[in-house]
């Protein structure tokens, strides 16, 4: 019944900033992590960054380490990616993700939005 839905995709200079939202339904979250992927075109789906549900703890890819920030919103069951300093290389559709704990799959996912970065 876990149902994700990314949003906030789009078109950006390099140098600029994106927030993607990733609203989450169907469930309580205490027990997950929610993640961040992107995946460009003959690429395999890298690892962005992860946010533990119960107490906010972050974890990023070196690749956007200092540039990107993960938040959640307890109360809309929302977790946001915060982009900034955008560099062509960002260039993928994102996805967000979901898994348990104690799990190392994530079991669900989002349809994924684009996020386009111009020189």
């Amino acid at each position: 019944q876990v149902q994700l839905v990314e949003s906030g995709g789009g078109l950006v200079q390099a140098g600029g900033s994106l927030r993607l939202s990733c609203a989450a339904s169907g469930h309580t979250f205490s027990g997950y992590f929610m993640g961040w992927f992107r995946q460009a075109p003959g690429k395999e789906r890298e690892f962005v960054g992860s946010i533990m549900w119960s107490d906010g703890t972050t974890y990023y890819a070196n690749s956007v380490k200092g540039r990107f920030t993960i938040s959640r919103d307890n109360a809309k069951n929302t977790v946001y990616l915060q982009m900034n300093s955008l560099k062509p290389e960002d260039t993928a559709v994102y996805y967000c993700g979901i898994r348990r704990i104690e799990s190392q799959r994530y079991n669900y996912w989002g349809q994924g939005t684009q996020v386009t970065v111009s020189s």
